[in-house]
């Protein structure tokens, strides 16, 4: 956190490293509301911060901004450990209620996630009380169309989810696997979000952030680099969830890469939409360019993530 991002003492922030969302723990006296639960494989370590956090106070609700597996992985554990409800978007009440693994993203990109049921839904234009303050309920299409947002006018709070980061915004799912205008959503969402009173960020990634209106944009620089070049929209989703793969696996063969950039179905709708290269092709490049950012590196035959 910057030394300006200054929050009240109701909210505690669990920064997580990239596999994880962040845990966001709002307090109201003995009661206390966590927003979004991690990944599935970091669940021990999410309840155990969570022990640590909530220091005796009773875990009442777990709210997900959105559906994808690194913000809903932990949601089975942590109601198994606290008893608490799950509360999620409307929209994807009936993809969490019939567990559609490929609505849910985890087929499609091969990603893990187990199954929790939803006690209620929360949708835009309703308010939510958590850390002694009352929250406007946002959409926030674009990386994830049934996204939700959470801003507190008083105290210029907003807790963003994966629809603005300090340097960007999630991958836009919609456009490169071909199912929506995740990019017009996209530029709605920062649109709406960008005449909001904030004074501090939360996201769903990285540190709270005061630096509000550079965010903004980096996040509108981002999204017409996207619109203008629809290959680099593409390799950016492959080369992030590849990492995010590697974050979780730690290592794969690379004689075994090309097999599964052409098997999963993310990489291979994505290669076919915009790149149309071979799997081979694709895995050189991607292993170039995971090293050449310094996220992973060849080590003994593997790709290791760093």
């Amino acid at each position: 956190m910057s030394a300006a991002a200054k929050l009240p003492a109701t909210i505690a922030v669990l920064e997580r490293g990239w596999l994880s969302s962040n845990n966001v723990v709002l307090f109201d006296g003995g009661e206390a509301t966590l927003i979004d639960s991690g990944y599935v494989s970091h669940a021990a370590q999410t309840v155990a911060l969570l022990h640590r956090t909530l220091d005796g106070r009773r875990l009442g609700r777990l709210i997900n901004t959105h559906s994808h597996s690194d913000h809903i992985g932990g949601n089975a554990a942590v109601q198994r450990a606290f008893g608490c409800a799950i509360t999620v978007p409307a929209g994807m009440a009936g993809a969490v209620a019939e567990w559609d693994e490929a609505a849910l993203l985890l087929s499609t990109a091969e990603q893990a996630g187990e199954r929790f049921h939803a006690d209620g839904v929360l949708a835009a234009g309703e308010t939510v009380g958590m850390g002694g303050l009352t929250w406007q309920i946002l959409e926030a299409p674009g990386h994830d169309m049934d996204a939700l947002v959470f801003h507190n006018p008083d105290r210029r709070i907003l807790i963003s989810g994966d629809a603005l980061w300090r340097d960007g915004f999630g991958i836009l799912f919609a456009d490169v696997l071909g199912t929506g205008d995740g990019i017009g959503a996209t530029r709605r969402t920062l649109e709406a979000i960008a005449r909001l009173p904030v004074d501090v960020v939360i996201p769903g990634h990285g540190a709270p952030f005061v630096e509000f209106d550079d965010a903004l944009a980096r996040a509108f620089a981002r999204l017409k680099a996207f619109e203008d070049d629809g290959a680099r929209m593409a390799r950016n989703a492959i080369r992030a969830c590849m990492t995010f793969s590697l974050l979780d696996l730690r290592s794969i063969a690379l004689d075994e890469l090309p097999e599964h950039l052409a098997r999963v179905p993310l990489y291979r709708e994505v290669n076919a939409r915009f790149l149309g290269q071979s799997p081979a092709a694709l895995a050189d490049w991607l292993v170039a360019e995971l090293s050449r950012a310094g996220v992973a590196r060849c080590e003994g035959g593997r790709l290791v993530a760093a």
